[in-house]
Parts: C-alpha cells; structure tokens; sequence
C-alpha cells in the first residue's frame, strides 16, 4: 500500500493506471476509520481494480466554532485498517498541500444546502463540495463511495455531479450500525459510556417514525411530532433538526407523496452532535 503526502504523487500513480486500462474507486474519508468507512473500502475493492481512499480533516467544513481542532485522529490505525482491506493508495495530504497560498475558488449547491445540517452549518457543504470536487480531480476515479449516514451530503455531491457533467459514478451506501442500533460515527467517542446509551434514543425514535411512514401515514407533521417526543423524553438530548424532505430537492414536505428523508440532528450532552436518518423510497 501506497502512502501519498502530494497531489502530484497520487497523479503519477493514477497516470500509470489509466495507462494499463485500470478502474479507479474513491472513499473520501476525514480518517478515524471505523466499520462504516470499512464497507465503503469493501465497495470500492469489490467493484474496481485500483481503491484511493482519502484520510484528510478538512478545515474549510468547519465552521468557527467547531470541533476542527479536536476532531479525532489516528492515522497509523487507519492505515493499518487500510491495508487489511487491500487499498492502493492512502492520500494524507497536509491543509497547505490542498489549499495553497491564494487559494479563493469554492464549490456549492444552493438550494439543497438550505435545509438540515446546511441551516445551522452555513459553509460546511460548500466546504465539502470543494474537498470532494478536488479528489475527483486528482483521483480521475471512476467511482466514488460515500455513506448514506450523511444522507444529505450524499444527496448534494450527486447533485453537484450531475450539474457540473463530472465523470464520475456516485455510489450510496447502507448505514453501518452498532449492534444496538448506533450508527457508527468518529464522533461517538466523544460521548461518555452513559451519553452512549442514552444515544440510542436517536435509533429508537427513528425506527418508530419510519414504521409510521411505511405504514402508510401521509401527514409529515404527525410523523416529526412522533419522533421529537421521543427524542425529548431522553434529558440529555437536545434536538437541532427533526425533519422530513423529499429525497430529491431536500426541501420540507407536508404531505408524504413520492421519496422521503427523514433526517435527525441531536446533541447529547453539552458537545456531542450526532446524524442519523432514514429513505423511504
């Protein structure tokens, strides 16, 4: 396995690559690697010939007052994990190397960006639009894998694809879980072994809500009330969003007609943010 520090490192290998006829799948990853980021590799190895997976915290989806600084990291155990599952390359670039002296050219998508995470983390998509259009760049992948854990992310890179004509195929992912019914995630080891239980209540209020969805109930409000109720009988937990959008535009619906995301944000604790959702297609 290949560790790759530069831009032009990555571009020498994949240069030799497409000239042997080689496919190419990228995992964009911010490292911390854990089961989820797992079976994305897994994807990527079942499905192409060569596998880049991208170990970089980017700073410019952090907004001022975020957890960039303490955001978890340990490379030797992602790289570790890397091998095991037989990827190429590992791209580790430092901030500087991504992001040169001058550096003032952003990507985004307006209209899928408004909602859910995007409203209360104003500049983390166009953060994430701009890292991501840069590794499919550098990377001239075929495919690129992502989890649908971050659902609205993998909603708005397939957009920003579509409209920019990128050469590239994105493929969506299950969401990986504990046994419990936690959707992994770097940040659950932020939470105390206490806050780590009460954090089921995100699984837990979901589950109901999307039993109620494919039961046939229409009316989103009823469903959002549901869900928040469950949410709030935990006292740890304190809610940013409870949210049903339609799946292709991601704006609010009131009526459940055509494909849904019903998305959570809920801190636990006084710092710990967590995602989940769940498609009803």
């Amino acid at each position: 396995m290949i560790v790759a520090t530069t831009i032009e490192d990555v571009k020498k290998y994949v240069k030799e690559w497409k000239k042997q006829g080689f496919s190419i799948g990228l995992v964009p990853t911010m490292g911390y690697l854990h089961e989820g980021h797992a079976s994305l590799i897994k994807r990527a190895k079942s499905e192409c010939d060569k596998v880049i997976v991208s170990d970089f915290v980017n700073p410019i989806q952090f907004g001022p007052k975020e957890d960039l600084a303490t955001y978890p990291r340990d490379f030797d155990a992602d790289c570790k994990l890397c091998e095991e599952l037989g990827t190429d390359i590992v791209f580790h670039p430092e901030p500087s190397e991504m992001y040169r002296e001058g550096f003032h050219s952003y990507v985004g998508v307006d209209v899928l960006s408004s909602e859910l995470c995007g409203k209360s983390r104003p500049i983390h998509f166009n953060g994430v639009c701009t890292v991501v259009s840069k590794l499919f760049h550098i990377s001239e992948a075929d495919k690129a894998y992502f989890g649908q854990k971050d659902a609205q992310q993998l909603a708005i890179v397939k957009r920003m694809v579509r409209d920019l004509n990128f050469n590239i195929e994105i493929i969506g992912c299950p969401i990986i879980r504990e046994e419990d019914g936690l959707a992994k995630s770097s940040r659950n080891t932020y939470l105390s072994a206490g806050e780590r239980k009460k954090a089921l209540v995100l699984h837990k209020a979901l589950t109901e809500g999307e039993k109620m969805v494919r039961a046939g109930e229409k009316d989103a409000g009823k469903v959002i009330r549901a869900v928040r109720e469950i949410i709030e009988s935990e006292p740890v937990a304190r809610i940013d969003y409870v949210e049903i959008v339609d799946w292709n535009e991601l704006q609010k619906v009131d009526i459940i007609d055509g494909p849904i995301l019903m998305a959570v944000a809920v801190f636990i604790g006084e710092k710990v943010r967590l995602i989940d959702n769940f498609i009803v297609e």
